[in-house]
């Protein structure tokens, strides 16, 4: 090999070696939560079997990036349309460029917007959100498993169809991990919120229920042998009412909001997030879209008869159990 060649071939070496260094230290991009979140794909690790049933599971799939493969609903007519009082109707549309909901009169396009996110994991229902102008928006048409069909979105008016309901951080706060908010200010008495736009962290995770993870992540990958968790807190740590209250923050309907559900720390009374309720219970019958099964469960003779019965007595956090009647 002649000296040129040599020198060519070091230069070369060099070279790869300085861009590999440099593809190994980009920076990852940062959990909107913050530097003490890890993000579920840190525990596949050493909690791989538990991490692939979670993906299958409805807490996994209460919020997802929009696309036909998860959106069971028609797109073709005639079962993509509905029509309101008004004579106004909205269909369902397939695009290249994504998944629309249109307004129509007289067969004449009045407004378009494109399905966004999905809320719901598909075993009864789901619901769309749109982006515009650093906010969320819910979609008029909302997908009715048990119907098989499109119908009206819950709490929507019968007579005519709406894009303008703006969702909030309080309702990303049960349907998500994490939302990144641009802006935060005060109009008048109300809150008005502008979000990063697509900087969420989609479903329940991980750390919703095991708090932030960070530094249990790292000093478990230095310490492989420690078989004692750090850092992390886990459920058979808590008392039963701590158990009971972690899933009564996102299972006891709407309610009025002390703190943000996004502050919840594994452990923290449910009664630190609620304003007190006054009046009569709520019947079953009067339940809404958003259910009230922690006071049911409270309330049923099973958990009135045990000192230790709560929630994942019954039902597994991380698995998939849509159609399973009995455990």
């Amino acid at each position: 090999m002649n000296k040129r060649l040599l020198y060519i071939s070091i230069l070369l070496i060099c070279g790869i070696a300085i861009l590999s260094q440099c593809v190994s230290k980009a920076p990852q991009k940062e959990d909107p939560r913050g530097k003490a979140f890890a993000g579920a794909a840190a525990c596949i690790s050493c909690h791989r079997d538990i991490y692939d049933a979670y993906l299958l599971s409805a807490h996994h799939n209460t919020t997802r990036p929009a696309s036909r493969d998860i959106v069971p609903g028609n797109f073709l007519p005639p079962g993509n349309v509905f029509t309101y009082s008004n004579g106004m109707a909205v269909k369902t549309e397939a695009r290249d460029s994504g998944l629309f909901q249109a307004a129509y009169r007289n067969d004449s396009l009045r407004e378009i917007h494109r399905f966004d996110i999905v809320v719901g994991s598909g075993r009864k229902a789901q619901t769309y959100l749109y982006w515009q102008d650093d906010k969320y928006f819910q979609l008029p048409l909302s997908y009715f498993v048990p119907a098989r069909s499109w119908a009206n979105s819950p709490g929507f008016p019968a007579g005519y169809p709406r894009f303008d309901r703006m969702i909030p951080s309080t309702c990303f706060g049960c349907h998500s991990s994490g939302v990144a908010f641009k802006d935060v200010k005060m109009q008048g008495v109300h809150i008005t919120e502008a979000f990063k736009k697509n900087e969420i962290v989609y479903g329940i995770d991980c750390e919703r229920c095991h708090g932030a993870a960070a530094a249990h992540a790292a000093f478990q990958a230095a310490h492989p042998e420690e078989k004692q968790a750090k850092y992390i807190t886990t459920i058979a740590s808590l008392n039963n009412q701590q158990k009971l209250d972690m899933c009564g923050l996102c299972h006891s309907g709407l309610k009025t909001p002390q703190k943000a559900a996004f502050a919840y720390k594994p452990g923290d009374p449910l009664s630190d997030y609620f304003f007190p309720e006054y009046g009569t219970p709520v019947k079953p019958t009067e339940m809404d879209v958003h259910g009230t099964q922690y006071q049911l469960f409270t309330a049923s003779k099973c958990a009135v008869m045990s000192r230790d019965m709560n929630c994942s007595s019954c039902h597994d956090p991380h698995a998939k159990e849509s159609n399973i009647t009995a455990v």
